[in-house]
Formats: C-alpha cells, sequence, structure tokens
C-alpha cells in the first residue's frame, strides 16, 4: 500500500476516553475543519474502532487510514463536507 502524502490540520489525543467521547469529540474537531483538511485521531478504546468508522462512513467524511499502534488506535479523516 502506498504511503499516504496528506498534510493533517489538527490532532485530537483522545487516549484515555471511553465510548462515546472519543467519537463524540472527533465529531465535534472535524466540524472545525475546512473541506479537505484532515484530522488525526488517536485513541485506545477499543470500542473507538468501530465507533468512529461508522461515523466516517455515515456523515460522509474520508477515513485515509487505520491502524493499530500498540494499544492507540490511529485514525486518519478527511473532512469531505
Amino acid at each position: 500500500m502506498a504511503a499516504l502524502n496528506v498534510e493533517k490540520a489538527k490532532t485530537l489525543d483522545a487516549r484515555g476516553l471511553f465510548c462515546p467521547e472519543p467519537v463524540f469529540r472527533t465529531k465535534v474537531e472535524v466540524e472545525t475543519l475546512k473541506a479537505g483538511q484532515c484530522l488525526q485521531v488517536l485513541a485506545d478504546d477499543p470500542a473507538a474502532e468501530e465507533d468512529i468508522t461508522r461515523w466516517a462512513k455515515r456523515t460522509g467524511q474520508e477515513l485515509l487510514s487505520f491502524r493499530r499502534d500498540g494499544k492507540d488506535l490511529v485514525f486518519l479523516i478527511r473532512r469531505v463536507k
């Protein structure tokens, strides 16, 4: 898989927070971005993987990448609209 060449606008550190906080804070932060800008989200709540992935799909945002880094979940989301 080719490396993504995107510039992060912001990073949201939601580690230590539990459902529904990571997805709620992701929503709030994405709403502050302009279309085309990206948000990196760091979370460690296992539920965040499904919650944030579903939220992005439901709201039409683009989940550019997802990876596990030890206990951390790392998302890269581009605001589409």
